[in-house]
């Protein structure tokens, strides 16, 4: 990697503010979006420059590359960090596969198991050398506030990583924490997948404040209101079917209420404790309607994803079901065939010896 050199793959709210971010800490970003969403980009094509408020660096922030050529954007740096929705993961992983070269890292910024997806993509394709990792949850709280406007609420603290394959996780983590400081490591990048924490929080409360949602347009503090103790022990039930999973694969995973202290989204507590007495997560208003990445995002890829394995591994996970079951219902198509499950994964059929020496060797026996 040229010295102080990043791509950056995405053009929406997390993508611009980490853009801006890091070229105002003197950091040389290339922002890349696939050219049938180049309207992304077009408010901040002819100054090239993102202007960021907030709790982050401040000011315009001028672009080093601004691009919809992927050879372009990959020949621009080593390191690649994918920041797009988890339905878009694998979009982007095709059209990066012909243009990949071994020694670079792709980062999935959240991956929620994208990079096990993204291995599988490019293994089907021939690309090798290619270190794959993903981190728990987005860098930022944040949103674009105006077309070529990004704002930062809150900066996550401590981010984790997990890599594929697990051997290469301090040459990433040595990557990472330059840009991001405070990196942890978790194990293995099924680790980090299996702790994130939007799938935990997003469909429960939306779908028990859809009737809200619905008639406000989103017009009130998802997490402030809408999280209420009730809504909370839901949630919990979800992570502790999440906390099972991971048991039963060997990890000893965070409960929500401490990750999101630990985050530094609130004070130490319960959950309901944790989020209301954040301020960054109390800032922010509910989706505007239920076709929201909250629900289409979180339970094809995240609730529909950890059931499968879970299943695989024999954990049963009924509040996890129920609730791809509802949301299925809610959003028109089916939560488990639309999203990613071992299959797509990459370890349907393994049994645990086999996969811990996946993890670790990115290598399929």
């Amino acid at each position: 990697m040229e010295n102080g050199s990043v791509t950056i793959l995405g053009g929406g709210n997390t993508a611009f503010a980490v853009a801006a971010n890091l070229t105002l800490q003197d950091v040389d970003v290339t922002l890349y979006e696939i050219p049938s969403f180049e309207s992304a980009l077009e408010p901040i094509l002819e100054l090239g420059t993102i202007n960021l408020v907030g709790v982050g660096e401040q000011g315009p922030a001028r672009i080093h590359r601004i691009t919809t050529n992927i050879e372009e954007a990959l020949g621009a740096s080593d390191l690649i960090l994918l920041i797009v929705p988890a339905y878009a993961h694998r979009t982007f992983a095709e059209v990066c596969a012909p243009h990949l070269s071994p020694g670079q890292t792709v980062v999935a910024m959240p991956g929620t198991l994208g990079s096990l997806e993204l291995a599988e993509i490019l293994r089907q394709a021939g690309t090798e050398g290619v270190t794959l990792a993903e981190v728990d949850t987005a860098p930022y709280v944040c949103r674009k506030t105006e077309p070529d406007t990004a704002t930062i609420w809150g900066i996550v603290t401590g981010l984790g990583l997990g890599v594929l394959p697990a051997s290469d996780t301090e040459r990433v983590r040595n990557l990472l924490d330059p840009l991001f400081p405070g990196v942890t490591c978790y194990p293995d990048a099924l680790a980090c997948g299996l702790a994130a924490m939007n799938p935990v929080v997003h469909p429960a409360g939306v779908l028990m404040n859809a009737g809200r949602v619905e008639y406000s347009h989103g017009e009130f503090h998802f997490y402030e209101e809408g999280v209420t103790p009730s809504v909370a022990r839901v949630i919990m039930q979800v992570d502790a079917e999440r906390i099972a999973i991971g048991k039963s694969l060997g990890y000893s995973l965070i409960p929500a209420n401490e990750a999101f202290h630990r985050a530094g989204f609130g004070p130490e507590g319960d959950l309901w404790a944790a989020i209301n007495g954040s301020y960054m997560l109390t800032r922010l208003k509910a989706p505007g309607s239920l076709e929201s990445r909250w629900l289409t995002e979180d339970i094809p890829y995240g609730l529909a994803s950890w059931s499968s394995v879970g299943s695989q591994y024999g954990v049963e996970t009924p509040t996890m079901r129920g609730l791809v079951d509802i949301g299925s219902v809610v959003m028109g198509f089916d939560g488990w065939s639309s999203g990613r499950s071992v299959v797509e994964l990459g370890i349907e059929g393994m049994d645990q010896t086999a996969l811990t020496n996946y993890l670790h060797t990115a290598r399929v026996a």
